[in-house]
């Protein structure tokens, strides 16, 4: 909460001796502030062991909604099992959770706090409010992951985030819910390859975010998630080792594509290279000689096309 009246001072209000108060009074004060300012901030408090009390001081006293009003809608929007009385509850909860397992699982080398993680954590399910709808079984937020990948690009592109930093959240966003499938039917290699390949250089921070976005009091419920999650990261543990998932890759690249088809760089080496890339994703490693029969084969498929 200190930081979060820092947040103010630094922004020029004057918050003594009552801080929550001149910080309501004062809060339209924020429109004259430029938006880097703001975010440096903001980043400052994320940046702490315990931001939630500071956050919930910006959206009790208004400053939220004027760089941040995602956080304010997600206050009305209750979530679709009634765990917690609005869906800002679990945001907080899940932010708290990934900070703790991020000091946890952290480069002792490292010190500076993950401030992708954090920002994805708090934002995650910003997407909800616009995608509820009520029916018969209750309330649903079918796309909200990808909704709010949307918005938080939005959001964090007029506070004047960097381009990398904007991308790795809104990734993160739109990849958590990919993993709650598996807990239900155990993934095919295939499909833990595509979840490797789309996580990219998030896979860490989008297995941190996926354990903390667990917040059920249902024990047994939690536990399963737990153990299916551990599944997970094994399977990915050893596909990588035998397989560098990190770097998946077709068996040819472009210029071996080109040589074999006989052909012009153009959009048709492109789709021969996509089409490499799923045969890997499906099946691992085939080797160079089975990958350039099956892409002789595919090739005469393609006509003139």
């Amino acid at each position: 909460m200190m930081r979060a009246a820092r947040f103010a001072v630094q922004l020029g209000f004057e918050v003594a001796p009552d801080t929550q108060g001149a910080m309501v009074e004062f809060a339209e004060r924020l429109d004259i502030i430029s938006a880097e300012r703001i975010r440096d901030e903001f980043v400052k408090l994320l940046s702490t062991d315990e931001p939630v009390p500071g956050i919930r001081l910006l959206v009790d006293t208004g400053l939220a909604d004027r760089f941040l009003p995602e956080l304010i809608e997600l206050l009305t929007t209750q979530d679709d099992h009634g765990r917690h009385k609005d869906v800002y509850e679990h945001s907080l909860t899940v932010l708290r959770q990934a900070i703790e397992m991020e000091l946890v699982r952290r480069d002792p080398e490292t010190t500076e706090a993950d401030i992708v993680l954090r920002l994805a954590a708090l934002l995650h399910d910003i997407g909800k409010p616009a995608t509820r709808r009520f029916e018969a079984g209750g309330v649903t937020f079918h796309h909200h992951d990808v909704v709010g990948a949307k918005l938080a690009k939005k959001r964090l592109r007029e506070l004047r985030f960097d381009n990398e930093t904007v991308k790795r959240v809104a990734r993160l966003i739109e990849l958590h819910l990919r993993f709650f499938g598996y807990s239900d039917q155990q993934w095919s290699d295939s499909a833990v390859r595509r979840y490797v390949r789309d996580a990219g250089g998030e896979l860490e921070q989008l297995h941190i975010l996926t354990r903390a976005d667990v917040t059920t009091r249902n024990k047994r419920k939690a536990e399963r998630l737990e153990h299916a999650y551990d599944d997970i990261e094994q399977r990915i543990a050893e596909l990588s080792e035998a397989e560098e998932l990190a770097a998946v890759r077709p068996e040819l690249d472009g210029a071996q594509i080109m040589d074999l088809l006989q052909i012009s760089p153009g959009p048709l080496v492109g789709r021969a290279y996509k089409y490499l890339l799923e045969v890997r994703l499906d099946e691992g490693i085939i080797g160079e000689e089975a990958a350039e029969e099956r892409l002789r084969a595919w090739f005469a498929e393609q006509g003139d096309n």
